[in-house]
C-alpha cells in the first residue's frame, strides 16, 4: 500500500471511529457528548495526532459529520466544533514532542470556539463576557478530563510495545 493510500485509510478510519463513538455515547447516555460540561469520550482520539498527521483531517471530518448528523446540534456547531477540532488536532501534531502540553490543546480551542457558540445561542440575555467565560471554563473542564484520562491511557497504550509504530509506521 502506498503512503497516500495509507494516510487516506488512516484518516477515514479515525474519522469513522470519532463519528461512531460520539453517536454511541449519545445513544447510551443521552446528551453526555453535547452538554455544556461534556465528557465526549471520542475526544480521546485526538491523541492520535501525536502519532500520525492523518489524524488531523480524520478527526476534523469525524467531528463535522457528527455535528451535521446530530439533530440537537446548535446552528453553527458544524463550523465552531469542527474548526476547534481542526485547530486542536493540528496544534497537537505540532506539539507531539511535548505530549502533556499537546493534550491541553483541545481544551483551549474548544473553550474559546464552543464557549463562544454556547454563549451566543444558549444565552438568555445575549452575549456577555461573564457568560462566555463560564461556558469556556465548563467546556475546558470536560476536554481536560477526557484528554488527561482516556486520552493519556490511549497514548500510553499505543506507546506500549510500539503499537503506534506498527499501526501508523514512522509518520
Amino acid at each position: 500500500m502506498n503512503q497516500r493510500t495509507k494516510a487516506i485509510t488512516h484518516a477515514s478510519v479515525i474519522g469513522a471511529m470519532y463519528f461512531a463513538l460520539t453517536h454511541l455515547q449519545n445513544l447510551l447516555i443521552p446528551g453526555s457528548a453535547t452538554w455544556v460540561i461534556q465528557f465526549r469520550a471520542s475526544e480521546a482520539l485526538c491523541v492520535l495526532a501525536l502519532f500520525t498527521p492523518a489524524a488531523v483531517p480524520g478527526l476534523t471530518v469525524g467531528c463535522l459529520l457528527f455535528n451535521l448528523s446530530f439533530a440537537g446540534a446548535l446552528p453553527l456547531d458544524w463550523l465552531a466544533g469542527s474548526l476547534a477540532t481542526l485547530l486542536a488536532a493540528g496544534s497537537m501534531r505540532l506539539l507531539r514532542r511535548l505530549p502533556l502540553l499537546a493534550l491541553s490543546m483541545p481544551a483551549w480551542f474548544n473553550a474559546l470556539l464552543v464557549g463562544w457558540e454556547l454563549t451566543v445561542f444558549l444565552g438568555d440575555t445575549g452575549f456577555t463576557l461573564a457568560a462566555f467565560w463560564i461556558n469556556a471554563v465548563y467546556v475546558a473542564i470536560g476536554e481536560l478530563a477526557v484528554l488527561y484520562t482516556l486520552g493519556w491511557l490511549l497514548c500510553r497504550s499505543l506507546n506500549r510495545g510500539k503499537l503506534a509504530q506498527r499501526i501508523f509506521g514512522g509518520a
